[in-house]
């Protein structure tokens, strides 16, 4: 039986503390903190967990510089102590990068300015990072010859974080942190239907969209964490918010890599936003935009596409301007952004303006709590939110587990180097890359990577890469099998690796070991499920259809 079969048994006819609604940050984290104090808790999505918003960000931990210009330093506070909270906390995963923003005669501030706005970020975020500096033309010549000067007047330097490696592999940490607690979790499972009945309790129906089967459950607690579709759900169960949701899509473009460095480049596009060059291995990722939209349901269009070439293409110094046929993927997604529900519209003038801010709002009466809004920065205070409000309804809890979230101890990792140096698994890769296998091996899986060292020890093969380019082991796959919950191919190419953002589509369709990792993945359904991913032509194309309520 697998794993999520395993979920599904546990969570038929089942009575929980709490069940959560969507897999996204906010549900996963939910679901890690409220397990991690002993609460009886199950966690479903109508998608892949991290299937949408949750997988569209810019892979970036920051305590949102850009909102000073706002003036919401309470909000970057937060962010900024989050921030550097997740940076103690994911050392291997999460990691201090350098923004170099460059600044011309039509930027809205001028350097000088622009470095004393990094110098109170830097004393907000409790001075943390590595302090900011102000560049000059010949400062940014020197440093970073990707950037084209002619119109530069200077820029400045300052730090936040990133991860390493991706969103949606982040966000699936706290599901299977979840699980490793006692949790119950299923991906593709709806919530049909949901009755409060009035012995207090939440009577669900749900659904497995993957086979077809309907199930039963029941929860004292019911958290809509749905992100996008908050509103939708609690439309459906007939819930009062004074809060709802508006969306801004942004979309990023996978582009071959832009530099050498690994820092983030910066620039105001000709509307005055900013946006970003970010590395991502052997890839840069350029965005994002910001387009009010009704729907968030999005997918990148031809204009978003050639604004961000064009905007790119003016302000980096290529070789060859950037085309449409040096697109490797694209991403794309709304940001969930909270307004009161009695306000009609949001005008123009005031949608840049909106607040990046979470609200969390709880409906005692009949145990429902709802998360809108939110950013990866913020998650573990999210997660500790709920756990107090799911308190306050009266969920009986034990202390906390000491390790619910972050990686395991330095001494610990010392103890893994050590081992693959003795068995010189490094020497092991046939060809370049970012990143060591120890290190990578160990940013992926923590102590599950002990496995992998005595896997590969008996098996040499275990350390060959499946699908060339991918960066992916065959005990890697194994593993993701076994522990992963990994359903079709695009949970594996897109969300539990990245392999859908860094080769392009047709590389991935024709590559040799595809096959195998199916084999490997999904068993006798291993035709079905590489026939389903190639017909939709899902690799690298934005979000499925509403996957997250």
């Amino acid at each position: 039986m697998s794993l999520r079969d395993t979920n599904l048994a546990k969570l038929s006819g089942a009575t929980f503390d709490v069940l959560v609604v969507g897999g996204g940050i906010n549900g996963a984290v939910a679901a890690a903190a409220l397990a991690a104090r002993g609460v009886s808790v199950a966690v479903i999505d109508k998608g892949d967990f991290a299937g949408f918003t949750s997988q569209e960000s810019s892979n970036l931990v920051w305590g949102g510089f850009k909102y000073l210009e706002n003036y919401e330093i309470g909000l970057v506070r937060n962010l900024c102590l989050s921030r550097n909270q997740l940076i103690r906390a994911y050392p291997s995963n999460i990691k201090e990068i350098r923004f170099l923003a460059a600044l011309d005669e039509d930027s809205p501030y001028s350097p000088a300015f622009a470095v004393l706005g990094a110098g109170a970020y830097w004393a907000i975020g409790n001075f943390a990072t590595r302090p900011p500096r102000l560049l000059s033309r010949d400062h940014i010549a020197d440093e970073e010859p990707a950037i084209d000067l002619r119109e530069v007047r200077g820029g400045i330097e300052y730090s936040d974080a990133y991860l390493v490696d991706n969103d949606a592999r982040f966000t699936f940490g706290f599901v299977r942190g979840a699980l490793n607690s006692g949790a119950v979790a299923a991906n593709y499972v709806e919530l049909a239907s949901a009755e409060f009945s009035p012995r207090g309790h939440w009577r669900l129906s749900l659904r497995d969209l993957d086979r077809g089967h309907d199930l039963e459950a029941t929860a004292k607690v019911l958290v809509n964490a749905a992100g996008p579709f908050v509103d939708e759900l609690n439309a459906h169960a007939g819930v009062r918010t004074r809060h709802r949701l508006v969306f801004s899509k942004g979309i990023h473009l996978v582009v071959p890599r832009i530099g050498r460095q690994e820092r983030i480049l910066a620039f105001f596009d000709d509307t005055g936003r900013l946006f970003y060059v970010i590395p991502m291995g052997p890839r840069s990722v350029i965005g994002t935009t910001d387009t009010r939209v009704e729907d968030p349901v999005t997918h990148v269009d031809e204009t978003d596409r050639s604004f961000l070439l064009e905007q790119a293409n003016a302000r980096l110094a290529l070789r060859e301007p950037l085309t449409k046929s040096d697109i490797i993927s694209e991403r794309c997604g709304v940001r969930p952004l909270v307004v009161d529900s009695d306000v009609s519209d949001v005008d123009e003038a005031d949608w840049t303006a909106l607040s990046r801010r979470h609200a969390i709002e709880v409906d005692e009466a009949r145990s429902h709590v709802s998360v809108f809004g939110g950013k990866l920065t913020d998650c573990v205070n999210v997660g500790r939110e709920i756990v107090e409000i799911v308190a306050h309804l009266g969920i009986p809890m034990d202390e906390y587990r000491a390790d619910w979230y972050g990686e395991p101890p330095r001494a610990t990792r010392a103890e893994f180097t050590r081992r693959s140096r003795l068995m010189k698994l490094d020497r092991l890769r046939k060809r370049a890359a970012f990143e060591t296998l120890t290190e990578r091996l160990w940013r992926r899986y923590g102590l599950r990577a002990f496995a992998m060292l005595e896997a590969i020890r008996d098996d040499p093969g275990m350390s060959e890469e499946v699908i060339e380019g991918a960066e992916y082991l065959r005990c890697e796959l194994f593993y993701a099998a076994q522990t992963e919950m990994i359903t079709r191919l695009e949970d594996f190419l897109r969300r539990r690796s990245k392999i859908a953002m860094v080769m392009p589509q047709d590389e991935i369709a024709d590559a040799e070991g595809l096959h195998e990792a199916c084999s490997i993945l999904f068993g006798s359904d291993a035709q079905r499920r590489h026939d389903e991913y190639f017909r939709h032509g899902k690799a690298g194309t934005g979000p499925a259809p509403p996957e997250s309520a």
